[in-house]
């Protein structure tokens, strides 16, 4: 009561926010007329004007009014658009890096236009964010025509483009980008060998169009770039088969296993434990008397899990389709498909041995990053949607942004109905198809918004059968999108889209003008002016019709999990002030009712009386709907808060080595930094075999003097030593190892700069100082991912799993930077210098290992032989110690060294993993010097 009196009288933060931008809406409409009086030399003059403005000291809010103003001008000459005040409120609080909730068919790619010429004054790059490459082709050819206008330049960032066409559109002022291209850009940028490779620039302002589907809907998907490892299918298929062999649950309850729909988890019950254990043990999976859950069998227990979830959690045509051979992941948000992606840990592979299609090998991951994390890595951040307010919390307490409801230029006009409850799914689906038909008797365009293809098909199928003519819009329909949408606004015409496939584009009512006359010229290329203005006419005659008729009528199937997608559904009619309807149709089997909604709730609807096909109407109920919704909403920002928990720590971690692997890039001599790698290592080196505060008697000088002798080659006798001055202190030792160490050194880069220009030395080492980096990194990843998934189990321990994973995880980086230092000195330590190769063919060699970008980001594993071939690059250097350095312990000669190939028959970095070893061991090359 307090808090309604307060805002009555204060007005809500919101009201206070559109307050504030009414102001600079006031200065911008004052400079309307000064504007329309310029010419177009004037007008496309001010930007450079403002760019002087910006040098001699002014802000970006200074110039706010007058860019605003400039723009609104612009757009009207060049496109015939001028900017509303309700799109130039929308304007300023995405410049303040808010988010602005706008209504369908607001405009929100007009209103982007103001931020993004105001920021990009500061010539820093403006990124315009969109969730695929038609979005933003379209947008930037579209938009471009006003930026180009005003001297800007504008570059679009899709997927398969090359090197040099991503820089050029990074370079670009402004710059239209799909939010998984610039991810994956980010991670790609961090893998290149040379700063020459790299395509983005700091990263400065971002403008993010349908903001909450990329960051909330898709903040838990983190984007990967991996490669290939071994093993794994043969096991898939042995499990595969035991799985339907287990006992399903019945109404009475669980038998050997329970599916907990809401985590997507499938729990063996006790019962089910020793089934499963059984077959395990039947099939040669398992020892007589093993546990499942022994250490040793941990991989097992993972392959089991993940077919239990292939089978009994993820559906075919709900979460993935069959294609081409292939399974290809639905998105739960969008109804899209999305091809190349894969799910991680094995379930992907799980469920390709389910569907009987080819197992792909599972993939290690190289680099990787969620959305929540890189889009924080922006100076500034903006973004606009039609569906923000109802995660308002999270936007503010994840990202630090404000959500700014923006009125409508007119007045909605859209009637939603209350939801219609059914006790049976068919009983609902006869319901949808009767509204469906009256609809199509009065010519009214309907569309109908489903979970699932597998909704969809099973709504076309009934349409079909009544001979109703009628459009599918669903992953397998993706590339007649555009089409679909464009038509789903003519009288008469039934429209069935999974969830909100055709998002970003607005259904017209009378249909698509733009898109009649581009399929009306391809197939009358010698069409006349008379015959466009005549497809004009008849649209507009069919938008009057439609009017009539009250629009656009939505049809939900049933409630997301989310309000915020019931909203974008609706919100798809009633766009600029027209008419329209909605109305979601419900059941008690439907899966939100199933989970969140009270068990009691069938039996009062059967105590009411209710007969077949009767439905329940109250608001009473749509409220108690509503809460559940809210009971969803909280459940997953949870979840997506305890990841974010989880990632930070390694997004820290990600920071420091991606740090330290521009400042490798960045610097043109890395001595000092190699000198104090050998400092640390030599000093920890020495701890190890001479405890500090120890007695002679407690020193190790003989293990000592076989790791130095053997893994970095220095060669000094301590127990010699020791014998020779009985006060012989650590101090020594470590100094005396350092100094014959740094002697060695110096020799090796004396005899490479004979016969070559030092600063090829210089390059050499801060190659096999990436190489190592890369592949620590890479190793590192993959055991914070194996930390990650046993970690909750530390609960039942009494310990907190965040607690004990941050603690751990920093052990963890720790030793991955030891292990940097450690691997590269004891691989410069065993180079040995032979000069054979004259000048100028090194230099020629030695750029070669600055271009292998392209071989990493597909995957390739990094590993010593890498170094070695790298090593043999650069003026014959090679690593032909005494002791190999490919970690093995055995002298060189009778490793790596032993290995003799005919240039034009072998290549040793050629060979199969499975093939056997050019050596002449016999054994496979894997287990032989393939042996990473």
């Amino acid at each position: 009561m307090i808090n309604k009196l307060v805002r009555k009288i204060f007005g809500t933060r919101n009201d206070r926010m559109i307050k504030e931008a009414m102001r600079y809406v006031a200065q911008v409409n004052a400079l309307e007329e000064k504007m329309r009086a310029m010419s177009e030399d004037e007008l496309k003059g001010q930007t450079n004007l403002f760019k002087e403005r910006l040098k001699n000291g002014e802000t970006l809010d200074d110039l706010l009014p007058e860019a605003f103003a400039t723009m609104r001008e612009a757009s009207s000459r060049v496109m015939g658009m001028r900017h509303y005040d309700v799109q130039l409120i929308g304007g300023y609080m995405l410049h303040q890096g808010r988010i602005a909730e706008m209504r369908t068919g607001e405009g929100k790619t007009l209103v982007a236009t103001l931020a993004v010429y105001l920021n990009a004054l500061a010539g820093k790059g403006v990124h315009v964010v969109t969730v695929n490459d038609y979005l933003a082709r379209r947008d930037a050819e579209w938009m471009g025509q006003v930026y180009n206008y005003l001297g800007l330049s504008v570059g679009v960032i899709v997927s398969n483009q090359s090197l040099p066409e991503k820089k050029a559109a990074y370079e670009a002022d402004i710059s239209y980008a799909t939010n998984n291209e610039l991810g994956f850009d980010y991670l790609r940028d961090n893998m290149v060998f040379d700063m020459s490779q790299k395509v983005q620039r700091p990263l400065y302002f971002a403008v993010i169009d349908e903001v909450d589907s990329i960051l909330i809907d898709e903040a838990r998907t983190p984007l990967i770039i991996s490669g290939p490892v071994e093993g794994g299918a043969d096991l898939y298929h042995a499990v595969n088969t035991l799985i339907p062999n287990l006992n399903r649950p019945t109404k009475e309850g669980p038998v050997d296993f329970e599916i907990n729909e809401k985590d997507k988890q499938v729990n063996l019950t006790e019962e089910g434990h020793q089934h499963l254990e059984g077959l395990l043990v039947e099939a040669g999976l398992l020892n007589e008397g093993d546990s499942l859950y022994d250490s040793n069998n941990l991989k097992l227990y993972h392959h089991v899990d993940n077919c239990l979830r292939a089978h009994y959690i993820f559906q075919r045509d709900v979460d993935y389709i069959v294609a081409n051979g292939e399974i290809v992941i639905v998105d739960e948000h969008t109804g899209r498909t999305l091809a190349g992606r894969r799910w991680s840990d094995g379930l992907h592979q799980a469920i390709e041995v389910k569907e009987g299609v080819e197992v792909k090998p599972e993939n290690q991951t190289l680099a990787s990053i969620t959305f929540q994390n890189y889009f924080r890595i922006y100076d500034k951040l903006s973004g606009m949607t039609g569906t923000a307010d109802t995660e308002a919390p999270e936007f503010l307490e994840i990202y630090g942004l404000e959500v700014v409801v923006i009125p409508t230029h007119r007045q909605v006009q859209r009637k939603d109905y209350g939801d219609l409850i059914y006790l049976t799914q068919k009983e609902k689906y006869d319901a949808i198809v009767k509204d469906i038909m009256d609809c199509y008797e009065r010519k009214q365009p309907v569309l109908v918004g489903t979970a699932s293809v597998e909704v969809s098909e099973l709504i076309s199928d009934i349409l079909k059968a009544q001979n109703i003519p009628h459009e599918v819009l669903n992953a397998k329909q993706h590339e007649r999108e555009a089409y679909i949408v464009g038509r789903a606004g003519v009288p008469g015409a039934i429209t069935i889209a999974t969830n909100m496939a055709g998002r970003g584009t607005d259904i017209v009512l009378g249909g698509n003008v733009k898109l009649e006359e581009e399929l009306f010229l391809e197939t009358n290329p010698n069409a006349t002016e008379t015959d466009l203005e005549n497809i004009r006419l008849r649209a507009k005659e069919r938008q009057k019709e439609v009017l009539e008729l009250g629009g656009l009528h939505i049809i939900g199937t049933e409630r997301h999990e989310s309000r915020r997608i019931d909203n974008q559904l609706r919100g798809r009619s009633g766009r600029q002030g027209d008419v329209g309807s909605s109305r979601f149709y419900l059941s008690l089997d439907d899966h939100l009712m199933r989970i969140f909604m009270n068990p009691k709730m069938r039996g009062i609807m059967e105590s009411l009386g209710m007969g077949n096909g009767e439905a329940l109407e109250h608001r009473m109920i749509t409220r108690s709907i509503e809460n559940a919704q809210r009971k969803v909403e909280g459940h997953n920002f949870d979840i997506r808060k305890n990841l974010l928990q989880y990632d930070d720590i390694a997004n820290d971690q990600r920071k420091i080595v991606y740090q330290q692997r521009d400042d490798i890039l960045k610097a043109s001599d890395i001595t000092n930094a190699v000198k104090m790698m050998r400092e640390q290592v030599f000093s920890d080196l020495i701890a190890k075999y001479i405890p500090p505060q120890s007695y002679a008697e407690q020193w190790d000088l003989k293990g000592l003097t076989e790791v130095l002798t053997n893994e970095f080659r220095v060669e000094i006798d301590f127990e010699k030593k020791l014998a020779d001055n009985p006060n012989l202190t650590e101090e020594e030792i470590y100094d005396a190892v350092l100094l014959e160490s740094e002697r060695l050194y110096a020799e090796k880069e004396a005899q490479a700069n004979v016969s070559t220009d030092p600063t090829q030395f210089r390059r050499f080492e801060k190659s096999v100082l990436l190489e190592v980096l890369d592949g620590q990194w890479k190793e590192h990843l993959a055991a914070m991912d194996y930390l990650r998934q046993g970690i909750q189990l530390r609960a039942y321990g009494q310990r907190r799993p965040e607690q004990e994973y941050k603690r751990e995880s920093f052990i963890l980086f720790e030793e991955m930077l030891n292990q940097i230092h450690y691997k590269t000195i004891r691989f410069l330590s065993n180079i040995v210098i032979r000069v054979e190769a004259p000048a100028e063919e090194m230099t020629e060699t030695l750029d070669a290992p600055m271009k292998r970008e392209e071989k990493v980001i597909q995957g390739s594993v990094t590993n010593m032989a890498d170094l070695e071939r790298l090593a043999d690059e650069i003026g014959n250097i090679s690593a032909d110690g005494e002791v190999c350095p490919c970690g093995s312990g055995k002298p060189y000669d009778s490793c790596h060294g032993a290995i003799e190939l005919n240039e034009e028959e072998h290549d040793l970095f050629h060979v199969g993993r499975n093939d056997e070893c050019p050596c002449g061991s016999g054994a496979k090359f894997k287990n032989c010097h393939g042996k990473i």
